[in-house]
């Protein structure tokens, strides 16, 4: 009787579920993916710490010590480096990937799996009011006809913001910027208010990212989503957590990760998935900017709010 006893003890936990730990930057996209994770492992128990990118990276890079994460993800690609090198990130090698090595680190530290583009929403009614010619490129959003017409999110409040103008600043120089500041009408609080206002007739052009443009598009809204020439746009992705809790778990989720059936979970709320065939955007139709030097994001806040808000 006490050995039976005691093998039901030692039993017992194996037959407990297993665990996954997930810090990620965007509850509504982990959903998604967590929900197809579940269909394919169905005996894995998924728990979910959802955040903003800076405090989801800088509690897993203070938890180095003693990590209760098995993965961070869905942050952006400076978020990547910045727990690689601070030794957050275990590299591990995804069985069978259908993203591109272009998207995969090449030390193995993280993958890429959907980069988000910026595009402009186009009130094609309020063009016809005002007489305006459609822009077709980014330069045209300078032009004086376009006086007030114009809503783009803050970089000091936006992240969307951040991309879309440190892009035009590597792109073009500080002076495109001082010029498209003549034609602005508001500088928006978040990355999808630019195309609210456009959506709504407010101004002919709001600035914002895909799936949002693509939401107002949708909606019935009068409006065009134009790309403009060159593209400015922040990938996101993930990794496994150095020591993390689970590791066999972890490296299940990653291997889901690169697959082609994350990929079409993804594809449903994101605009353009790195792995192929997947998203509202195709990125082989886009010229994605790259920058051409770092930008330390809260020296350029520091920069517009002196050259653009006079602040």
């Amino acid at each position: 009787m006490l050995a039976t006893a005691f093998g039901l003890v030692l039993v017992a936990p194996a037959a407990m579920a297993k665990q996954l730990v997930i810090y990620n930057a965007s509850d509504s996209v982990n959903s998604a993916v967590v929900a197809a994770f579940k269909a394919v492992h169905p005996d894995i128990d998924v728990q979910v710490v959802s955040g903003s990118t800076g405090p989801i990276a800088e509690r897993a890079v203070a938890e180095k010590a003693n990590p209760q994460a098995d993965i961070v993800y869905l942050v952006n690609e400076d978020a990547l480096d910045q727990l690689k090198q601070a030794g957050v990130f275990e590299p591990y090698q995804p069985k069978d990937p259908k993203i591109p090595a272009e998207y995969l680190d090449p030390d193995g530290f993280y993958a890429k799996l959907f980069v988000t583009t910026m595009c402009m929403v186009v009130n094609q009614d309020r063009l016809k009011d005002k007489h305006l010619p459609a822009p077709t490129s980014w330069e045209d959003l300078i032009k004086p006809i376009y006086k007030n017409e114009i809503a783009v999110p803050s970089p000091v409040k936006s992240g969307t913001g951040g991309v879309i103008l440190t892009t035009m600043v590597d792109a073009f120089g500080w002076p495109y910027v001082e010029n498209l500041a003549g034609n602005v009408y508001q500088w928006g609080d978040g990355g999808s208010d630019g195309a609210t206002l456009a959506g709504n007739g407010e101004v002919a052009i709001g600035l914002s990212y895909d799936t949002t443009c693509f939401k107002v598009k949708t909606s019935g809204k009068p409006v065009e989503v134009v790309f403009g020439g060159i593209t400015p746009g922040d990938t996101e992705g993930g990794g496994i957590v150095a020591g993390g809790p689970n590791p066999e778990e972890a490296k299940a989720f990653m291997d889901f990760l690169v697959s082609d059936k994350a990929a079409d979970a993804l594809g449903k709320v994101v605009g353009a998935t790195t792995a192929p065939g997947h998203g509202l955007v195709n990125l082989a139709d886009l010229s994605i900017w790259k920058l051409r030097r770092p930008v330390a994001m809260a020296d350029f806040r520091v920069e517009f709010s002196k050259r653009i808000l006079k602040q």
